[in-house]
């Protein structure tokens, strides 16, 4: 029985039906406000902090303004319904309500600042994936503790409760 057993499975990893690791869950991406491709703009060469800034302190990185998109959207694409719906907010001094992919619960402490400077800096794929090939948004990595203590661990920065959470 163990023998058979073994068989099953090494048939089953081979034809790729058997994962020896957890799958992480990957949720469907939020529906926006309006379509928004990261592909086509950074193919453009855009950076990611060229629309999500971070203001100091630099704990967070800001979702786009309406004034942002406006920058090049004043002359490109103006034809299009959903850059004339973005240019009417822009007016009428409306944020686009754009959905956040990534969330870490209130209590939860992380700066942007501290991962993406110094010696070890993270790229933003690190934790956001290869956001250059997206067209629609969507979180495909894993956020949870577990893996934010994994890569501290391997990155030898400091794992101890009081780096992310309140001790109070």
């Amino acid at each position: 029985m163990g023998t058979a057993r073994f068989l099953l499975l090494l048939f089953l990893a081979a034809i790729g039906e058997f994962q020896t690791t957890p799958q992480v869950y990957v949720p469907p991406p939020p529906e926006q406000p309006l379509p928004y491709s990261h592909k086509r703009h950074l193919a453009l060469g855009l950076e990611c902090k060229t629309c999500h800034a971070m203001p100091e302190p630099g704990n967070a990185a800001t979702l786009p303004s309406t004034a942002t998109c406006m920058t090049c959207h004043t002359q490109v694409k103006t034809e299009s319904p959903f850059i004339q719906q973005l240019a009417a907010a822009h007016a009428a001094q409306k944020p686009i309500d754009w959905k956040r992919v990534y969330r870490l619960p209130d209590f939860v402490f992380f700066s942007h600042k501290v991962h993406v400077s110094g010696r070890d800096a993270a790229t933003c794929d690190v934790c956001h994936g290869n956001v250059r090939d997206m067209d629609v948004m969507q979180r495909v990595k894993d956020i949870s503790m577990g893996a934010c203590i994994e890569c501290h661990q391997a990155k030898q920065a400091p794992a101890r409760c009081d780096t992310c959470h309140d001790p109070r």
